[in-house]
């Protein structure tokens, strides 16, 4: 029978940490027998990977693959609990901690390509030999300091559209315009579309989606640098609507954000990734195969300073 019965790492549950925030917990071990000489100690990790594959030559008859991939330590501390007398006798014993994260740090993040994880790992040994320990990952939101840059709030799109086998045509414009967009996660972007109908047919679904486009940076074996630029829907919001012919047509949409996000990557170096985003409304046009597309920039922000 094993010295230790149980460790145990007491955390809230489901919390999102923002980063520059401090995180509190316990340590519950539980023994069977005495223990002399303990370690027992308290970690928190927070590291980030990315790979993929790509194919070089592609165009030749000696085409092949080569991997792609990039690493990040962003946080590694250990806290090492003192033992009185060094020696711990047989029951339950609580260890409390804190630990203070940088306020500088990427979201948690997770993809195919690549992820951002940060976790707390609590363990109980001897000098020679690991009895027990015990992992929990942790959800923390990253922060992006002073946002320097302006962005349109307001995008415009132009298209004349051709429908009935080229018997009728007509001017479609589209217009999304937003009060603000930079957003904290959590935030809901609230936009409002007007559409232009100059055409002899009444248009009935509009489209909007928010979408991410990572750029990932990654090294070959050789040390030859790489990108990869990966776009994914985040959500999406149809719209069944009636824009008459030859009126204009206003429509006020709402999208509610996740209140974990990787925030936008203007002004802040990355090591492994950058990381952009863009709300896309789409007009679909009857009697035709044509689409009217607006596309306009969102922000994603946050900062370790409540009163921001």
């Amino acid at each position: 029978m094993s010295v230790v019965k149980s460790i145990n790492l007491v955390l809230p549950e489901d919390q999102v940490y923002l980063a520059g925030s401090r995180i509190d917990g316990q340590v519950i071990l539980s023994l069977n027998n005495t223990l002399i000489d303990p370690i027992v100690k308290v970690e928190l990790v927070g590291r980030g990977y990315l790979e993929w594959n790509e194919e070089v030559n592609a165009d030749k008859d000696y085409s092949r693959d080569i991997v792609c991939n990039n690493k990040a330590d962003y946080i590694n501390k250990t806290k090492t609990f003192r033992i009185g007398d060094n020696w711990l006798g047989s029951g339950t014993h609580i260890f409390d901690f804190h630990f203070n994260l940088p306020p500088r740090l990427p979201s948690t993040f997770s993809s195919k390509i690549g992820q951002v994880s940060y976790f707390i790992q609590a363990s109980c040994a001897s000098r020679e030999l690991i009895f027990a320990k015990q992992k929990k990952y942790l959800l923390v939101q990253g922060t992006s300091g002073i946002l320097k840059d302006t962005f349109p709030l307001v995008v415009e799109v132009n298209k004349d559209v051709v429908y009935h086998c080229c018997f009728g045509h007509g001017l479609v414009i589209v217009q999304i315009s937003l009060v603000k967009n930079t957003f904290a996660p959590g935030e809901n972007i609230i936009f409002t579309t007007e559409i232009n109908n100059q055409t002899g047919k009444s248009i009935k679904k509009v489209v909007f989606a928010l979408y991410s486009i990572i750029l990932y940076l990654g090294y070959t074996a050789r040390a030859e640098q790489r990108s990869l630029e990966d776009r994914n829907e985040l959500m999406r919001l149809e719209s069944r609507t009636k824009a008459a012919p030859f009126e204009i047509t206003r429509i006020t949409s709402m999208l509610s954000l996740p209140r974990l996000l990787s925030v936008s990557s203007f002004n802040i170096a990355s090591e492994i990734m950058e990381v952009r985003y863009e709300l896309i409304g789409t007009v679909y046009l009857p009697s035709s195969m044509a689409t009217v597309v607006a596309k306009i920039p969102i922000i994603i922000h946050t900062t370790d300073n409540p009163e921001d």
